[in-house]
């Protein structure tokens, strides 16, 4: 899929300084290496993507990022503070939002009390008085409904805003999925195949909302994609893993080119 037959995206990115950087990242299971010496870095408000073959290490490589795994070896630097390993709750905390291959969602709950269980860490009343709805809580909830509006217009779900998740097509459960994540505010925000199993006009739609999330909010993403069309449209900068070691990183364009790349991963056409 060309993005350009679509929608043409002409509009280049002021890509920032270093906000988020990996030195020497290595993740194992037992006797299994997920990832080995493992180093890059993320710019500020930049799409920079992650790709490989399957197994490579790129689901494991996000979870080290946001904290549900934790490294044998290597520093994780965000925003100018260095440490050996990220706590989920302080990646939450400090902008770092996060969605997965499977969807998690609460499927018997409205696609608006879905993206609302985004602001969790934001709510500052306490859980009885918010069950109560009551005094400040009650004003609380209004004002992160209101945020929430506003996240569900800019999805353009708003005709099933009431309806239950697990009674939406795929497509538009995934965009509910990048809904609650972008109402934690993410300074940062990874997305692990936010297009998979999607068909092409989805595709598209998902497409759109991440370059207006990068463009209009200036969020940084980190992207796992397979669709290789994708990628190379969407991104300023790609890293390729296989076997869990890093094995090219650059633009598209110098990825693309990489006989690494093309031996690992992209192959070549007979």
């Amino acid at each position: 899929m060309n993005l350009h037959d679509a929608e043409p995206q002409t509009v280049a990115r002021k890509v920032g300084e270093v906000v988020l950087r990996l030195d020497g990242v290595s993740l194992a299971f037992g006797g299994v290496k997920a990832l080995t010496d493992v180093s890059f870095d993320v710019r500020e408000h930049e799409v920079r993507a992650i790709i490989g073959p399957n197994g490579a290490g790129k689901s494991s490589l996000l979870n080290v990022i946001n904290g549900v795994y934790q490294p044998q070896a290597g520093t994780i630097t965000y925003r100018g503070e260095t440490r050996t390993a990220m706590e989920p709750h302080h990646a939450a905390r400090s902008g770092i939002a996060r969605t997965f291959q499977s969807l998690a969602l609460f499927k018997g709950m409205s696609v608006l009390d879905n993206i609302l269980a985004g602001r969790t860490l934001m709510m500052k009343s306490n859980v009885f008085l918010q069950a109560l709805r009551i005094g400040p809580a009650l004003k609380e909830e209004v004002a992160h409904r209101k945020q929430v509006e506003d996240i569900i217009d800019f999805l353009e779900i708003q005709h099933v805003r009431k309806t239950p998740v697990g009674r939406l097509p795929y497509g538009l459960q995934k965009r509910v999925d990048l809904g609650r994540a972008l109402a934690m505010e993410p300074k940062v925000l990874l997305l692990d195949e936010p297009m998979a199993g999607m068909n092409v006009e989805e595709k598209q739609d998902m497409c759109r909302f991440i370059l207006d999330v990068n463009d209009e909010f200036g969020t940084t993403i980190v992207l796992i994609e397979h669709d290789m069309g994708v990628v190379m449209d969407l991104s300023d900068r790609v890293v390729v893993l296989d076997y869990g070691r890093k094995i090219a990183d650059g633009t598209p364009d110098e990825v693309r080119s990489s006989q690494a790349v093309i031996d690992a991963y992209l192959g070549v056409k007979h």
